[in-house]
């Protein structure tokens, strides 16, 4: 892996739309997961458990086959001359058919096309029988796993005090899914050992320079944000399965990686991704921590000296910028930043696959079509994404930079407890 990282380290590819399959069945099951998933439109962070089944699932059938690499959940050894594309499809259909059966007619097309092109023969037949063994696996490891059903209650009442917080303008409702930080982990032992640090104190110098910054730099009409800046800003407000799906994608057609590497490269950024996301929730409605729209607004009365209010400051991220969909402040507590500690993991379980932080990347988002964002290492994305939060004047930066820990800290113990050879 690493000779073939030195040799095509320095190659670029093209990447206006997720990339096309090129027969093996992680790549296009990968896109069928990703246009399932984000088919009836749901909130990211409770996009990535489903994106985490559907992966974890075929990395278990092809490793079942290929036994190179330690299992995520106990599956049973399946014959070495199984057909790993058979394994693949069976798992990630088995997991799709089942979290979205209304969606069940077009899975069974995928499905039909992914096994014809498979010869007949006891090779087809052992894969799919690994296939759904890892399936059943996976889906009764997330059996009762704390997920709850769309129109579930908000819980928690908004706050009326400084640092408290509640929805911002123009938005009035809760995030629906505001139990994603409760559901039961994929790896990590317990969201609460991997929590932040936490948000400033109102009264602290950081928390004045955070607010400050953010007032500056990160409002509607903001003389010193560039061009660039505000680009960069909308851009990474879409999904991370989205945004991502195809960055991994592609990295697997430059580097041309088999069947079994693109199972655990998918599987470890997947599970990574959701833990962190479920740590992020967690930790967000523990800290219930206003955004900066509220506290720049009602600045006056967070005990700080070195801030002052405006009442009617607005964010870039404001319903007055011409964007599809329109922009706003999100409907969920501002600490930890989500995008950060999803970005966080992904970059670094990438980081861990590929052993290097020099890989080439150019992301497209929804947002600007066909126009790419071009990072000549891993760590410059995640350090724009920390960034573009606060040119968006929707995060404190101590949200983001803290929610990248967050991300680092659950592909660490992914890292001890996951993907080794055995």
């Amino acid at each position: 892996m690493r000779r073939l990282l030195i040799l095509c380290i320095g190659a670029l590819a093209g990447l206006a739309a997720p990339a096309v399959a090129h027969g093996d069945a992680v790549i296009d099951w990968s896109l069928h997961a990703q246009n399932t998933i984000l088919a009836p439109g749901p909130t990211a962070h409770a996009s990535t458990l489903d994106f985490a089944m559907v992966h974890g699932a075929m990395y278990d059938a092809v490793n079942s086959i290929d036994r190179r690499y330690q299992s995520y959940l106990r599956v049973p050894r399946a014959d070495r001359r199984a057909s790993k594309d058979a394994a693949a499809a069976t798992a990630a259909f088995r997991v799709l058919a089942t979290n979205f059966p209304l969606q069940l007619t077009t899975l069974q097309g995928h499905y039909a096309t992914s096994l014809a092109g498979i010869p007949e023969g006891k090779a087809k037949a052992r894969g799919i029988a690994a296939g759904e063994a890892a399936a059943a696996a996976m889906l009764q490891s997330r059996e009762r796993d704390g997920r709850l059903p769309p129109g579930t209650p908000y819980p928690f009442p908004q706050g009326t005090t400084p640092g408290a917080w509640r929805v911002s303008p123009p938005l009035t409702a809760v995030e629906p899914a505001w139990w994603v930080g409760n559901v039961r982990p994929f790896m990590i032992p317990d969201a609460r050992w991997f929590l932040s640090d936490g948000p400033n104190r109102l009264t602290s110098r950081a928390y004045a320079k955070d607010l400050n910054e953010v007032k500056r730099i990160g409002a509607l009409d903001s003389p010193d944000r560039t061009a660039d800046q505000t680009m960069a800003a909308i851009f990474w407000q879409a999904q991370p399965v989205m945004l991502y799906g195809g960055v991994l994608r592609d990295l697997s057609a430059r580097y041309g990686l088999s069947t079994p590497q693109n199972a655990r490269l998918f599987g470890m950024v997947a599970l990574a991704m959701a833990d962190s996301a479920i740590v992020c929730w967690n930790d967000k409605f523990k800290r219930l921590f206003w955004r900066p729209i509220d506290a720049i607004r009602l600045a006056d009365t967070d005990g700080n000296r070195a801030t002052t209010a405006d009442p009617t400051w607005r964010p870039l991220f404001d319903a007055a910028t011409p964007t599809t969909p329109p922009l706003a402040t999100p409907n969920f507590p501002d600490h930890p930043s989500g995008h950060s500690c999803v970005s966080s993991g992904i970059v670094n379980a990438l980081q861990d696959f590929f052993g290097t932080d020099h890989i080439p990347v150019d992301v497209f988002s929804p947002r600007f079509p066909g126009q790419a964002r071009h990072f000549d290492r891993l760590s410059d994305l995640l350090q724009e994404i920390i960034d573009a939060r606060v040119w968006g004047g929707i995060h404190f930066r101590t949200a983001d930079t803290q929610g990248a820990e967050i991300g680092e800290d659950v592909v660490r113990w992914e890292r001890w407890f996951y993907f080794h050879r055995t």
